[in-house]
C-alpha cells in the first residue's frame, strides 16, 4: 500500500495541494532546502503554527484498515508519503517512510537528536526557538525540495513494490516522484494496480481499478466486509 496526505485528511492534517492546502497557504517553497537555509525562521513560524499540529493528531479509520490488513497477513508493507507518524500510531509496523518523520529533528550543527515523541523536548526546541542546546539550527526529519530521500527508506519501498502481487495506491494524487515510479514498478513485474481517491491522477489509464470514493466512506465498506 501506498499512502498521500489524503489518507491523514480525516485526522485534521491539511493535504498539500489543494485549493484550501498547505502550498496555497504558504507557498511551495516553505519546503525548499535553499529558502530553509537562509530564512529558517519562517519556517520555524510555519511549523509553530502547522507541523506541531500533527504532533497530536490521532489516527483515523483508514490508518487502522491498512494496520489491521497487516496484522492479517494481506498487507506486507506499506509506504507512506506522510510525514505525520500516524499509521506507526495506529499499528503498522512494515513501514517505509519515504519523506522522513516530523516527530525526528536533529541539529544540523552537532547532529543531537530530538525526538518529539517527548513532551520535555518537545518544549525544549520551541523555549529555545528551534536551536539546539549547541546553539545549532535544527531541521525536522523530513525531505525538503532539494534533498534526497532517505535510501534506505526508499529502496525498501522499491523492493517491495517491485515484489508485489497488488499494489494499493490510497489518498495519493501521485505527481510526486519517485514516489510516483513505485506503482510502475509495480505494475511493469505483474501486479495489478488499485488505485482510491478523489480526483484524476495521472496513472489511472495503467491502473487495474480506479476507485472514486472518499477514503472514510471506502474504510467502512472494508471494514463491513471484512467483519
Amino acid at each position: 500500500v501506498l499512502t498521500g496526505a489524503g489518507v491523514s485528511v480525516p485526522s485534521g492534517i491539511p493535504d498539500f495541494r489543494s485549493a484550501s492546502g498547505v502550498y496555497a497557504k504558504y507557498g511551495q517553497e516553505i519546503f525548499d532546502i535553499n529558502v530553509f537555509k537562509s530564512n529558517p525562521e519562517r519556517f520555524y513560524e510555519f511549523a509553530k503554527q502547522e507541523l506541531f499540529k500533527m504532533l497530536d493528531a490521532q489516527p483515523n479509520e483508514v490508518h487502522n484498515l491498512i494496520a489491521i490488513l497487516e496484522q492479517k497477513g494481506i498487507v506486507k508493507g506499506l509506504i507512506t508519503q506522510n510525514i505525520d507518524d500516524l499509521h506507526r500510531r495506529a499499528g503498522s509496523r512494515q513501514i517505509a517512510q519515504i519523506h522522513g518523520n516530523v516527530r525526528v529533528w536533529n541539529c544540523l550543527r552537532c547532529n543531537k537528536r530530538y525526538e518529539l515523541y517527548d513532551e520535555s523536548q518537545k518544549s525544549e526546541l520551541l523555549v529555545n526557538k528551534f536551536r539546539c542546546s549547541c546553539g545549532g539550527l535544527t531541521k525536522p526529519n523530513i525531505v525538503f525540495f532539494g534533498e534526497m530521500l532517505p535510501l534506505d527508506e526508499f529502496s525498501k519501498a522499491q523492493d517491495w513494490a517491485v515484489k508485489s502481487d497488488l499494489f494499493v495506491a490510497m489518498g495519493t494524487s501521485l505527481v510526486v516522484y519517485p514516489a510516483a515510479q513505485l506503482p510502475i514498478y509495480a505494475k511493469q513485474n505483474g501486479a495489478k494496480l488499485v488505485i482510491v481517491t478523489n480526483g484524476e491522477t495521472p496513472l489511472d489509464h495503467i491502473a487495474d481499478l480506479k476507485i472514486e470514493a472518499d477514503l472514510v466512506d471506502f474504510t467502512n465498506i472494508m471494514n463491513n466486509y471484512l467483519s
